[in-house]
């Protein structure tokens, strides 16, 4: 298996991570998480945007991976690509958390790029 996916799994765990750290209270209660989370407030309410939107990009990205890998086969530029996907995605959810919203929208672009960029890959790999 490639290093580009070995990061879609990466990418598929990721939101939880998020999930965890906005949960991370002892006023958590299992028994009603999204009532929680919606009365959540502050870095813990910021966590659980950043796992929701963290959800919302796994599509898109694993699709792209997928698409690179069937039409261009197994490259260096997708693994990293997906690597940088990755990294970017840590980072923004990192400036989420902190409330850095310019810089985290600027990662978010970065990250997009990237899934544009495997597309790009699959592209050349077309006849």
């Amino acid at each position: 298996m490639t290093t580009a996916l070995w990061c879609v799994l990466v990418a598929a765990l990721l939101p939880f991570v998020f999930t965890i750290t906005a949960k991370s209270s002892k006023r958590y209660k299992n028994t009603t998480p999204r009532e929680y989370l919606e009365q959540s407030s502050g870095w813990r309410k910021r966590a659980h945007w950043v796992q929701v939107n963290s959800f919302e990009a796994f599509p898109p990205f694993a699709a792209a991976v997928v698409i690179a890998h069937v039409v261009a086969g197994p490259s260096a530029t997708a693994n990293l690509l997906a690597v940088l996907f990755i990294v970017l995605r840590v980072v923004y959810g990192i400036c989420y958390i902190a409330n850095q919203a310019t810089l985290r929208s600027l990662v978010w672009f970065g990250s997009m790029a990237c899934v544009i960029g495997l597309f790009v890959v699959a592209s050349h790999g077309t006849a």
